[in-house]
């Protein structure tokens, strides 16, 4: 999600196989808010949970979290997740992977829609650096063998847009490889990993 329109996101559901979301303007605008995005990425990473559980964990109130929740159940982002009842309904994310941008679509030229798209852009960046600092700060309470292997990188490449949007298809073909490859492994973690090829060169010349 590094680039400037959003429309057509890429999410992993609770099964193995992956699911096209495609949001119009009025969902990107749902979305393009502080604790609705907050909300998805809690429930994507933590499971289904209910709005008394998401709001202690976001340090909001129940009936907040209860609204926004429905919101993002109206363009189908979370859903009911159907063995709850009343206050303890719970809720899951329709996607496991955080809403991808996948280029230009037909709401390019919404003003709001592209605003709605650089807020979320900006928004994924600071949950990256939040969470890039929770693992600076606690670092040091893991094994070796994992303060090893986890960290930041970068790789320089040379392509065409074609030959990256081919790269990207292979990126997401080996992780969706290694998504449930540690499933049942205790000594197995949860580990996000980030994808955002961003140019270093100009845009012309």
């Amino acid at each position: 999600m590094c680039k400037g329109s959003m429309h057509d996101y890429c999410a992993y559901m609770s099964t193995p196989t992956a699911a096209t979301v495609h949001l119009d303007s009025t969902a990107l605008a749902v979305l393009a808010h502080p604790l609705r995005s907050r909300l998805l990425d809690e429930l994507r990473i933590s499971g289904p949970a209910t709005a008394t559980t998401l709001a202690a964990a976001l340090h909001t109130n129940s009936g907040a979290t209860s609204y926004h929740l429905r919101k993002l159940a109206e363009v189908a982002l979370v859903v009911d997740d159907g063995q709850g009842t009343g206050r303890r309904r719970l809720w899951r994310a329709s996607t496991k992977s955080r809403p991808r941008d996948e280029g230009p679509s037909g709401d390019t030229d919404d003003p709001d829609a592209q605003a709605a798209a650089a807020w979320l852009a900006r928004d994924y960046l600071h949950l990256f650096n939040d969470r890039a600092e929770q693992w600076l700060d606690t670092q040091d309470r893991w094994p070796l063998g994992w303060r090893e292997q986890v960290g930041l990188s970068d790789h320089l490449v040379q392509v065409t847009a074609g030959q990256l949007a081919a790269l990207r298809a292979d990126l997401a073909e080996v992780m969706e490889r290694y998504r449930r490859v540690g499933a049942g492994n205790p000594d197995a973690k949860r580990v996000s990993v980030y994808l955002c090829p961003l140019p270093v060169d100009s845009p012309r010349g």
